[in-house]
C-alpha cells in the first residue's frame, strides 16, 4: 500500500500522559475488544481498579502532534478520508467536518465517557472524535491474522465512515428506529445495518482515493483489508468468545456480510452504493 498525501493535523497525541495500563494481560484486552466489536459502549466498561474508581488517566488534556512513524501514518490516512469526504460532501452541497483524532494509551478520557484500549478502536459522536491505541493494530495482526497497512486503514477509516453518519443524520435516525423497536432483535438488527453501511463506507475511501491516484493498493493489500472484515464479524468473534453464533444478537453482521458492503464501496468509490437500510443487508 502507497499513499500519496500529507499528514492531518487533526491528530491529537495522547499517548505517554499517563494513561492507566489495561489490566489483567492478554486476555483482558481480548475479552474487552470483543465487547466493544459485539456493541459495548465506553461508558459502560468498568474502570480497573472496581467500582467507584475515579480514572486519573489523561483527564482533561490535550495532546499534541505525533511525530512517530505509526502516528504519522494514521494522521496520513485520516488526511486522506478528508479528501475524499470533502469531495463527497461538496457534490452535495455541504461541507465536510473532518473528525479529530486520538492516539491514547491504556485509556482517556472521552465525552461519551471513559475510553480503555480493551474497547479497540471506537468514535465518540458527542465530541467528534475517533479513539484509537495503536497496540490494537498489533492485536488484529497477530491474533486475528489480519496484517498490513491497508487492514489498518480499513479499521480507521470504518470509524471515520461513523463520523460521516453522524454528520448526515443517519446515526441519529438508527438511535431513534432502536428505541422505537419492539424487540431487541428488531434493535440489534438496525445496529447491523448501521455497522455494514460504516464498512461501505470505509471502501468508498479507498476506491475513491485509488480512483483519485491517491492511494496505490494490490491484490494482497486488499486481501489484508478483507482478512480484517472478516476477523471481526460477529459470527467470528462470537465462535472465540462463546463457542456459538447467536445472530439475532448480532450487532456488526457476519464476517460475510462485512467482506461483502467493504468490497461494494471499495469497487464503486460510490457512497450511493452504501444503501444498507433498503432490503436484505
Amino acid at each position: 500500500m502507497r499513499l500519496n498525501t500529507g499528514g492531518s493535523r487533526n491528530v491529537e497525541d495522547r499517548r505517554g500522559m499517563g494513561g492507566l495500563a489495561a489490566g489483567g494481560g492478554l486476555g483482558a484486552v481480548v475479552l474487552g475488544l470483543l465487547y466493544m466489536l459485539l456493541g459495548g459502549d465506553p461508558s459502560a466498561v468498568p474502570v480497573p481498579g472496581g467500582a467507584g474508581g475515579t480514572p486519573q488517566a489523561q483527564q482533561g488534556q490535550q495532546g499534541g502532534q505525533a511525530t512517530d512513524a505509526e502516528g504519522q501514518f494514521v494522521s496520513k490516512v485520516l488526511a486522506s478520508t478528508k479528501n475524499t469526504w470533502n469531495g463527497v460532501f461538496q457534490k452535495m452541497g455541504q461541507t465536510y467536518q473532518e473528525p479529530t483524532l486520538v492516539l491514547f494509551t491504556g485509556g482517556t478520557s472521552t465525552a461519551c465517557g471513559y475510553g480503555q484500549s480493551a474497547m479497540g478502536p471506537f468514535y465518540c459522536p458527542t465530541d467528534g472524535k475517533v479513539y484509537i491505541d495503536l497496540s490494537f493494530y498489533r492485536e488484529l495482526e497477530q491474533r486475528f491474522q489480519a496484517p498490513g497497512d491497508f487492514a489498518k486503514s480499513y479499521v480507521l477509516a470504518h470509524e471515520v465512515g461513523h463520523h460521516v453518519q453522524n454528520l448526515l443524520g443517519i446515526s441519529e435516525q438508527v438511535q431513534r428506529a432502536e428505541r422505537a423497536a419492539g424487540t431487541k432483535a428488531e434493535a440489534n438488527a438496525y445496529s447491523v445495518r448501521l455497522e455494514l453501511q460504516a464498512d461501505c463506507l470505509a471502501g468508498v475511501w479507498a476506491g475513491e482515493a485509488r480512483q483519485r491516484g491517491e492511494l496505490q493498493i494490490d491484490q494482497a493489500d486488499v486481501q489484508s483489508a478483507l482478512a480484517a472484515a472478516t476477523a471481526i464479524g460477529d459470527d467470528n468473534l462470537q465462535k472465540q468468545s462463546q463457542g456459538r453464533v447467536v445472530p439475532e444478537s448480532f450487532t456488526h453482521g457476519s464476517s460475510a456480510q462485512r467482506v461483502e458492503w467493504f468490497s461494494r464501496g471499495l469497487q464503486s468509490g460510490d457512497m450511493r452504493q452504501c444503501d444498507t437500510f433498503q432490503g436484505a443487508s
